[in-house]
């Protein structure tokens, strides 16, 4: 099975999503998502997607940014890519921020299976809420933010687009890139328990129903300093479907990635060529 793209004929793909309960010790962290990425490969997947703040979660989180290229973390993933041939969506991790070393981006890295740093997004809708029965919590006093809409056609493992966490309640930006030709929309999160149990499952299915897209989004889980995170990782597929789903704890999922569905069902519901652009305009804005 699989679907024609330029003439090449493309074969289905097996998705691993790792879901983690990443706390203080990095190098712990790190060891624990090299045994994951083992086992999904094991598993035959080619592609694997890990959560927001991947490889730390604590107090004195600016003191663990990294810069990408060079960092640890990087370099960790990069020597996994190439030891098992996998593409590597590496969540997110804090990336130092030269402008402003006290406010680091919340930046994700795509690595291919050379160990190469194929793309770099950083987060572009800090989370600023304040719940009437949960937590306040204000992301920009803590991270800058990006300004960049990112994705990559990376012709093997799909055309993919990028976001982070709180991203996800904006649907304009899912449907900019979808209208670039994403076919798989990545949302590595760590989600709110309060808000999670109510909004996960029905945001992420929608955002995949609209565009007509997978939705990949690898969670958190467990108890984090500020909040539980909500964890249910999850696979949806271009109908709304969810296809994997994680329990609460860590570990992995897998999940088949179609392309030859994600088509017809394109030609089926045709929510991007039916838009009334005659009518409305959505353009990202020139800087």
């Amino acid at each position: 099975m699989g679907e024609s793209k330029g003439g090449v004929m493309r074969k289905n793909i097996t998705i691993g999503v790792i879901q983690l309960d990443t706390q203080n010790d990095k190098a712990k962290n790190l060891e624990a998502i090299a045994g994951f990425i083992g086992e999904v490969k094991e598993k035959g997947a080619s592609l694997v997607a890990l959560p927001e703040m991947a490889n730390f979660i604590g107090r004195g989180f600016r003191d663990e940014a990294e810069e990408l290229a060079t960092g640890v973390t990087f370099k960790h993933l990069s020597a996994l890519a190439k030891k098992h041939q996998l593409w590597i969506h590496g969540g997110s991790i804090y990336e130092i921020n030269p402008k402003d070393p006290a406010k680091p981006f919340n930046s994700t890295m795509l690595i291919n299976p050379d160990g190469a740093l194929v793309s770099v997004y950083r987060k572009i809708h800090p989370f600023d809420v304040e719940l009437k029965e949960g937590p306040s919590y204000r992301e920009s006093d803590q991270i800058s933010v990006g300004n960049e809409i990112v994705t990559v056609d990376t012709g093997a493992v799909g055309h993919l687009g990028f976001s982070i966490c709180y991203d996800l309640r904006f649907g304009e930006l899912f449907r900019l890139m979808a209208l670039q030709g994403t076919e798989i929309l990545f949302v590595p999160a760590n989600f709110v328990l309060n808000t999670g149990k109510d909004h996960w499952e029905a945001l992420l299915r929608a955002r995949a129903i609209e565009n007509g897209c997978y939705v990949v989004a690898s969670a958190q889980c467990g108890v984090k300093p500020a909040f539980t995170a909500y964890g249910k990782s999850l696979v949806v597929d271009p109908w709304g479907n969810v296809i994997a789903k994680a329990p609460d704890k860590p570990g992995v999922i897998l999940a088949e990635i179609d392309f030859a569905y994600l088509e017809s069902v394109r030609n089926q519901v045709m929510t991007l060529p039916n838009r009334r652009d005659d009518l409305y305009e959505l353009a990202l804005k020139k800087r």
